[in-house]
């Protein structure tokens, strides 16, 4: 890549030497089976934003474990098919020359209880989709399960506060959700502990009203986070690592905001996904450094990065198409158009 900004120049993260600071943020999407496996559209997605090499692409959120989960059609990473179904996706990113995180999720209390019910009766946090948690019960009457019993509005059922065994049961189950993403040739992983999900219900006082050693003050409520982090680190390496957080997020009704996480830590780099805007993604990286993410230009501009060096016009493609859960077809999906100035269009159209 050619420019003045610092945006489109090279950097190395970790293991991988990126040819430039655009990222892609991790998007919902519902595309897999019912069984979590991906589906078979998603490596053709992934590929497609990874046509421009040397681009660092950051999956969609995906389960830990079945007993994570709560929604419908997302995928997951615990068992051998869905490993099989991501190791697709993987060959195809890196066919491009370019590389992918997965991000590891837990619900908590966001779940839907519908589906926790209908999955396996697990005695944990549970597993499924994204259209909002209105059903928690409909896979295999899965508790429902949070850091401490606080409802969240518009949800039946209190969830109930997990056990400090049980902790330590999810703390194991992110290490084991690392080392199969590694297996299934993720180039490293982030750990989704942002947004009002269950890492974020420990980290924030409106949701965690323990009393034990993961409650209370700032240090007891990172606890979970910490521990998390450090087995996964353990697991697969620190430059493999990443961690998500929303410090002014107030999506789940939290508010209880983190302040000043990041401070130039050696050896680690920041990743700001603020809504950016070219203009904005130029100055934020020429004034700050580090890299840029960008989630729903990227849906209907699968040529993001090609598009912003040359200052092309970006497409707004279709809000309905978002989430239309367990659909295989291409629609609204892997059918957005290259540039007309790309020579890699015709790759929209695999």
């Amino acid at each position: 890549m050619s420019s003045s900004s610092a945006l489109f120049s090279p950097i190395r993260v970790g293991n991988m030497n990126l040819q430039h600071r655009i990222i892609l943020a991790p998007l919902t999407r519902v595309r897999a089976h019912a069984d979590h496996v991906p589906g078979p559209q998603i490596p053709v997605y992934y590929s497609q934003r990874g046509s421009t090499p040397g681009t660092l692409l950051v999956s969609e959120a995906t389960f830990i474990s079945q007993k994570a989960g709560g929604y419908d059609n997302v995928p997951g990473i615990y068992t051998d098919a869905q490993v099989e179904g991501w190791k697709k996706v993987t060959e195809a990113v890196h066919e491009k020359g370019s590389f992918i995180f997965l991000q590891l999720w837990a619900l908590g209390r966001t779940a839907d209880i519908a589906v926790l019910a209908k999955e396996n009766n697990s005695p944990h946090v549970s597993a499924s989709p994204i259209l909002l948690p209105r059903k928690l019960a409909k896979e295999n009457n899965s508790p429902h399960v949070s850091v401490s019993p606080i409802l969240l509005p518009k949800k039946s059922g209190v969830p109930r506060a997990l056990t400090t065994d049980e902790i330590k049961e999810y703390v194991a189950a992110y290490a084991a959700a690392a080392t199969n993403a590694i297996r299934a040739g993720f180039d490293g992983v982030e750990i989704h502990g942002a947004n009002g999900y269950l890492i974020d219900q420990f980290i924030q006082d409106v949701t965690n009203e323990r009393t034990d050693e993961y409650g209370g003050s700032i240090e007891n409520r990172a606890r979970f986070a910490l521990e998390i982090t450090d087995a996964v680190v353990e697991a697969v390496g620190a430059e493999r690592t990443g961690f998500r957080i929303s410090p002014w997020g107030v999506f789940n009704e939290n508010s209880d905001f983190i302040r000043d996480i990041w401070q130039g830590v050696e050896g680690s780099t920041f990743i700001s996904t603020n809504g950016h805007t070219r203009d904005s993604a130029i100055e934020t990286v020429d004034k700050k450094g580090g890299l840029v993410g960008f989630g729903r230009s990227f849906i209907s501009n699968p040529d993001l990065p090609f598009r912003l060096l040359k200052d092309i016009a970006l497409e707004r493609g279709d809000q309905a198409t978002w989430y239309l859960p367990g659909n295989v077809l291409p629609t609204g999906y892997s059918d957005y158009a290259f540039a007309a100035e790309n020579d890699q269009q015709q790759i929209s159209k695999l």
